[in-house]
């Protein structure tokens, strides 16, 4: 059977573009050795200090994924030998760990349990048994368990030593009303698949006076300081990704006229939606303090997560499996790039899925849940 109506796409990157997007995306390309480049570059970059309510201009483009700007924060901010902590809850913070590996750092690993959040007092305690570190690896959000890593609480730990918190903020730049310069983050990582709600390509580098401080001479492609330089005065050191940065334009203004303040309200008001729903279903939410750019679920035992996910889409909505550990115990739901009201339509997919697999619940309860959640003051009847 064929999706009715084309595909609707939940999953955490990339995510559904929308329309002003997609008419950017539609143009003819310019040069980007132009003065009509050079304009639409700074005022993106302009936009997006707005995004993070930041001054300065530490922060960077990249013509990559979102690894590809992981990958430079190992190689730019730290030298050959130097000492990290990587956080290891999920898929992405084993990245950080095999990345510190890659380029010859020393990781020490604070492993938590997946889809568990870190404790603050254990990065602390690490820290001062490890005096010598240079660094702390986190996500922000790990998407690949939906778990949420409370970073402002770490910045209070790190911010006035040596040490520097760089955060993989991937799937939480756009969603969250963040703060990097007022929060203590040193290094901040962002993706133009994810909340941006661009295709993928676009990697984002965002880091503080300290860490421009430490900044090394170890990349070719990804030098943050030639890139810097460049970038600053409206240009690119190698070829920019010039459709994805139109775009991105377009994607910040879209951010920003509604206001980061009401952004992050409306994630935290589908997240609770989404919470409600899937728990009067008889499903269970896996994480347990959940990121609010994506719900993460446990179905029912005895129902197999990708029979669910192949009956959803052939409903025509497509949602996430699990990754690494988790492959084939969960599913994952993203609301990046969603409105409110786009939630229903999974939602309406994931019950007609569970009744036709005869799991046994009334028929629209979780729609109903989730609207009473995003609709205070609806009531049945």
């Amino acid at each position: 059977m064929k999706p009715f109506k084309g595909e609707r796409i939940f999953t955490p990157g990339p995510v559904e573009l929308q329309d002003r997007i997609r008419e950017v995306l539609s143009r003819q390309i310019i040069h980007h050795r132009t003065p009509e480049f050079k304009e639409a570059f700074l005022e993106t970059r302009e936009l997006f200090k707005q995004l993070v309510d930041c001054k300065e201009d530490n922060f960077i483009f990249f013509a990559s994924s979102g690894t590809g700007a992981m990958e430079a924060s190992v190689l730019n901010f730290f030298e050959e030998g130097d000492k990290v902590i990587a956080v290891v809850g999920g898929k992405f913070g084993e990245r950080w760990a095999e990345l510190g590996r890659k380029y010859k750092l020393q990781v020490v690993e604070l492993e938590v349990e997946w889809g568990k959040s870190v404790d603050p007092d254990a990065v602390e305690k690490l820290i001062k048994e490890n005096p010598d570190c240079k660094g702390v690896l986190v996500q922000a959000s790990e998407s690949s368990t939906g778990a949420y890593h409370n970073v402002k609480a770490l910045a209070e730990i790190t911010k006035d030593t040596g040490v520097l918190l760089v955060v993989d903020a991937i799937t939480a730049l756009g969603v969250y009303n963040m703060k990097p310069h007022q929060w203590g983050l040193d290094v901040v990582v962002g993706g133009s698949q994810k909340a941006f709600m661009l295709p993928p390509g676009l990697s984002m580098l965002w880091f503080s006076e300290k860490a421009k401080e430490r900044l090394t001479d170890r990349s070719y492609y990804f030098d943050v300081k030639e890139e810097l330089k460049k970038q600053k005065e409206g240009q690119t050191a190698f070829t920019p990704a010039i459709s994805l940065i139109l775009a991105l334009r377009e994607s910040l203004s879209i951010l920003l006229e509604e206001g980061m303040e009401k952004v992050e309200r409306r994630y935290r008001l589908m997240s609770e939606g989404m919470k409600r729903a899937i728990e009067v279903l008889g499903l269970k939410i896996f994480p347990e303090n959940p990121s609010i750019s994506l719900t993460t679920v446990i179905p029912p035992e005895g129902i197999d997560p990708e029979n669910l996910r192949r009956s959803m889409l052939k409903l025509g909505v497509r949602v996430a499996g699990g990754q690494g550990k988790l492959k084939g115990k969960i599913f994952r739901i993203s609301h990046m790039g969603m409105d409110i009201m786009d939630m229903p339509v999974v939602l309406s997919a994931l019950e007609l899925s569970l009744k036709s697999i005869g799991h046994t619940f009334g028929l629209g309860a979780g729609v109903g849940e989730y609207l009473k959640a995003v609709h205070p003051g609806v009531e049945d009847g």
